[in-house]
């Protein structure tokens, strides 16, 4: 049986929490719980959301709503959603000493794919009885396993600045990390308010028909809570198209179809990194088309993107890095370098512009019809 989540929204009401560079903590949090929530209930996952408007609730009032929600289980997940303060930078996660680091790590990893900093997982213990946790959402929470994001520091003002610009984004990376973690039924969906059948068949890219047959439905009255099964198709259908899946990101499909998240959104004309249960993308062709570059000495990841005419993280994106850490002799795959050009300058050759681009001066030779190895400042080459 799959997990249940219960989403606390931290602070509220008399309480503020932190503020600063425009952001009052407790205001930011609800709005973040509210986005977890509803992608957690559009990919199936049975979730509450305890607090939903700005109120005043005390330490013992938050936990036994948290404990009333689904019962003191261990198969029951809570996220505290919080903002930080004092001066760092990043996003971190604090776990319970009765449970281990998996879903913390799970959640960096997905907020890392967002762009923000991460700086670690962690337990606190508390100075008086080390046997027992600092913070009371995971000291009092009986056995369910309780988690608090701390989504970055909003008295630093880059990380305010990148916390009001992506907190959508950075929610549904929680989503996404407790998704994967939870177990979800992709095929049913919760009505919320507002859905129509029509609005639904849209969202999981079906028709009003396929559902009300699904479902045996004679009308198209909806009600809220109602748990409809959605007919998602299978994940890989007909030439380059595929079918998102529950837990899947734009990230994750571009390194299973070896592309770029770029490559992805300009084929699909996305407007941004948001994706539905059901919705078909076209993955680009030539996706497995890139060459290799090894890395010397001197070289960064900003200078290789540059001399290939991509950027920094289309390479990060294409080699699976998690930093801008390069070792020498690394070897790295340039993707989408098909016919790039590189126009000559004072003091090149065939065999320093070969050895530049890892080609050799035969193959730089045929691809330009070079009849000698003479070259001209300024001159186009492909490479």
């Amino acid at each position: 049986m799959a997990k249940k989540v219960v989403i606390d929204a931290g602070h509220g009401g008399e309480d503020p929490g932190a503020s600063g560079n425009g952001i009052v903590e407790k205001d930011l949090n609800l709005l973040i719980a509210k986005e977890i929530e509803k992608q957690l209930k559009a990919a199936g996952v049975d979730a509450t959301l305890i607090r939903t408007t700005d109120e005043t609730i005390s330490p013992t009032e938050r936990v036994n709503r948290i404990l009333n929600a689904y019962g003191n289980k261990s198969d029951v997940v809570v996220v505290s959603n919080h903002i930080n303060a004092g001066g760092g930078e990043g996003a971190e996660v604090i776990y319970a000493l009765r449970n281990d680091d998996t879903l913390s790590n799970m959640v960096l990893n997905e907020l890392e794919k967002e762009g923000q900093v991460i700086r670690k997982a962690y337990q606190r213990r508390l100075p008086s009885d080390t046997s027992k946790d600092y913070y009371f959402i995971q000291r009092e929470t009986g056995i369910t396993e309780p988690i608090t994001v701390e989504y970055g520091f909003l008295d630093n003002a880059k990380d305010a600045a990148k916390l009001k610009d992506n907190y959508i984004k950075y929610a549904q990376a929680v989503a996404r990390a407790i998704i994967k973690y939870v177990g979800s039924d992709s095929n049913t969906y919760k009505v919320v308010a507002g859905d129509t059948l029509w609005s639904i068949a849209r969202k999981f890219n079906t028709t009003v028909n396929e559902i009300k047959e699904l479902n045996n439905l004679s009308s198209n009255s909806l009600s809220i809570g109602q748990v409809l099964k959605i007919p998602v198709k299978e994940e890989v259908v007909g030439d380059n198209v595929y079918v998102v899946q529950s837990g899947d990101s734009l990230w994750s499909i571009a390194r299973k179809f070896n592309t770029t998240v770029t490559a992805i959104k300009e084929k699909n004309n996305l407007k941004s990194d948001l994706l539905n249960i059901g919705q078909k993308l076209i993955i680009p062709e030539d996706t497995n088309e890139f060459v290799t570059y090894t890395v010397k000495s001197g070289d960064t990841l900003y200078k290789i993107a540059n001399n290939f005419n991509t950027t920094v993280q289309e390479i990060m994106s294409f080699n699976n890095l998690k930093s801008n850490l390069l070792s020498i002799g690394q070897v790295l795959k340039i993707p989408g370098t098909i016919d790039r050009t590189y126009t000559v300058v004072a003091g090149d050759s065939l065999w320093s512009i070969a050895r530049k681009f890892n080609t050799t001066v035969d193959n730089l030779r045929a691809k330009n019809n070079l009849k000698s190895d003479l070259l001209s400042i300024g001159q186009v080459l492909k490479v």
